[in-house]
């Protein structure tokens, strides 16, 4: 088991390693920062003088080590477009993304496996074929006219919610959180569930689809045959086996809803490093841009590491193969 681990963290360093020098490559043709943080009358001596200011006067591979020994230290540079540290503007927003993440990934998993297992149990019944028909809306149109429609019927039409912003925040520490004030309750409400609707409908529909598969089995028939009644063979033997797979799903959507939260942010201008990310382009604030593509890529390592070991954890073939 130890050898497994040891294993999948080597293997999440190379990956780490090969996303950094792709992304790091990509910013090359995205524009000179250079054009944005000078004026029309800027001369060469001007040009030359901020290009070797910043560092970019120097070979890619120098450009590329200096990013990572930074980065490993935690320092991201200084933002070209705020002249502040990448570190503190990234601290700064993190925490209306992490929040939004969280509060999506709440709504996702527990409606979609509830559900998942509702429409597998009644599966002949009118309702469960109404939520399953309902749930192709959140499978087939994009995020971002998800979020249009929210903010029409109940901001514009009905205006019991507000259309953008995070609302008032309450600092605890270095964090700053809506969820104690009422105004950020009700902004973070269609953010969520705009970011969400897609990975519920995803985990409902392969709960579901996991959870016929099981009821089909043998030992579930001889477990029907012992007399156990419906609710042990569905919640504690059916629905313990259907988890296996659905944990890798929920894994990887965990990490796809922080990355994918730019659009999301960008709808309701969310305060977050999507926000952020899509204002970076702009204005090609390389370092900006670096930072958050790694910190990105860290996250989705990171959930993908846990993810495998928790899996070796529930599956013993696999510690017995490690």
């Amino acid at each position: 088991m130890l050898s497994y681990i040891i294993r999948r963290v080597a293997q999440s360093a190379l990956v780490l390693f090969v996303v950094g020098l792709v992304a790091f490559s990509m910013f090359r043709f995205v524009g000179d920062p250079i054009d944005n943080m000078l004026g029309q009358e800027r001369t060469m001596e001007d040009v030359e003088r901020l290009r070797a200011q910043l560092g970019l006067d120097q070979p890619f591979p120098v450009q590329y080590v200096k990013f990572l020994q930074e980065a490993v230290q935690g320092n991201f540079g200084v933002s070209f477009r705020q002249g502040r540290p990448v570190a503190e503007i990234l601290a700064e927003r993190a925490p209306a993304t992490l929040e939004l993440a969280l509060v999506s990934a709440v709504f996702a998993i527990v409606l979609g496996i509830a559900l998942g297992v509702f429409t597998a149990i009644r599966r002949d019944g009118f309702a469960a074929n109404f939520i399953m028909s309902a749930s192709l809306i959140g499978v087939s149109l994009p995020t971002f006219l998800i979020g249009i429609l929210l903010i029409y019927i109940f901001s514009v039409e009905l205006g019991w919610l507000p259309s953008f912003g995070r609302g008032e925040v309450v600092d605890l520490g270095w964090w700053s959180t809506g969820l104690l004030t009422s105004s950020g309750l009700k902004a973070l409400i269609l953010p969520a569930i705009t970011l969400g609707l897609y990975q519920m409908t995803l985990i409902m529909r392969l709960v579901r689809s996991e959870m016929l598969e099981v009821l089909r089995q043998d030992y579930i028939r001889f477990a029907r045959a012992r007399g156990l009644s419906d609710r042990t063979i569905n919640f504690r033997h059916a629905l313990k086996n259907t988890m296996v797979p659905v944990i890798t799903i929920i894994g990887l959507q965990l990490g796809a809803i922080i990355a994918f939260a730019i659009i999301t942010e960008t709808v309701f201008q969310w305060p977050g490093l999507g926000l952020l990310f899509i204002n970076a382009i702009q204005f090609v604030d390389i370092p900006v841009m670096a930072a958050y593509l790694m910190m990105i890529s860290v996250i989705f390592v990171t959930i993908n590491l846990a993810v495998d070991i928790l899996y070796a954890f529930i599956d013993p073939r696999l510690r017995v193969s490690a």
